[in-house]
């Protein structure tokens, strides 16, 4: 029993790491860009890397969108199969 819940958590968290990369890569490689676009031409706007972020990680979520579905019914599948095993 103690082997399965700690299976389940380890494949949770593991899921969580895979499913949350995309959009914040996305996140992180326009925050890198308007960053050095913003050192260079030394405009100092806090909120000018808010609109591109967004816009990156919405289109991050629709391209990996089916992907991440994909993976957490696969996960959620499993831990329902696992159940009455258990029970």
């Amino acid at each position: 029993m103690e082997d399965y819940i700690l299976q389940v958590a380890r494949e949770g968290l593991w899921l969580v790491l895979i499913t949350s990369a995309p959009p914040l890569l996305a996140s992180m490689g326009v925050g890198l860009a308007v960053s050095v676009v913003q050192a260079t031409t030394q405009i100092q706007e806090q909120t000018l890397t808010f609109v591109p972020k967004l816009i990156a990680v919405f289109a991050s979520l629709a391209i990996a969108g089916p992907w991440i579905g994909s993976q957490l019914v696969r996960f959620t599948h499993a831990l329902f199969e696992g159940f009455p095993n258990y029970f």
